[in-house]
């Protein structure tokens, strides 16, 4: 099948300015809150959801980084799995909201090896979760706070999120597998 685009660049940015003034509103004034970004592309969203929330409300909020892979539960057993990339989160998370973002939410495991994950470097007051595309297709009860995009697939379709600083270009496309 030949990848249908989704969500172009233009749209891509839209979808980050619309999240990062939900994110914006959800907080109360003054609340201490952080951006993490999953790796590999939720790192790049969340440090543009950063600059946009630090134009729209004139603070820029921490950014950390998120290797989850030894937190999975679908990558074998745990002695099997490869080495992690560094977590890069350099700020007390104790007391803090701390908002988790990945390119795509699907079956909820990520979120849940995500949430295990920080809760293993402090106890956040609140953690809410932010994704450029639902998908759908939980096994897991979680669902994101923040969504730039619902697309339902087939389980045989898979989402593939472009973004320029990893891929050199933005956009979203839907290929069948």
């Amino acid at each position: 099948m030949v990848p249908i685009s989704i969500m172009t660049a233009h749209e891509l940015e839209l979808s980050l300015r619309r999240i990062a003034s939900e994110m914006a509103e959800a907080c109360a004034a003054g609340e201490k809150v952080a951006l993490i970004g999953v790796l590999t592309r939720g790192e790049p969203l969340a440090r543009r959801l950063a600059g946009h929330i630090e134009a729209m409300e004139g603070v820029s909020p921490p950014l950390g980084a998120l290797d989850i892979g030894v937190h999975r539960d679908d990558a074998g057993h745990p002695a099997e799995r490869p080495g992690a990339e560094p977590t890069l989160i350099d700020f007390d998370l104790t007391g803090r909201g701390v908002f988790l973002v990945d390119d795509v939410f699907f079956t909820g495991r990520t979120a849940r090896a995500a949430i295990d994950a920080v809760m293993e470097l402090g106890r956040p007051r609140k953690i809410w979760l932010a994704a450029l595309i639902d998908r759908g297709h939980r096994e897991l009860p979680f669902r994101p706070d923040f969504i730039g995009k619902n697309v339902p697939t087939a389980l045989a379709e898979r989402v593939r999120v472009r973004v320029q600083e990893v891929d050199g270009e933005d956009g979203v496309w839907l290929e069948r597998e």
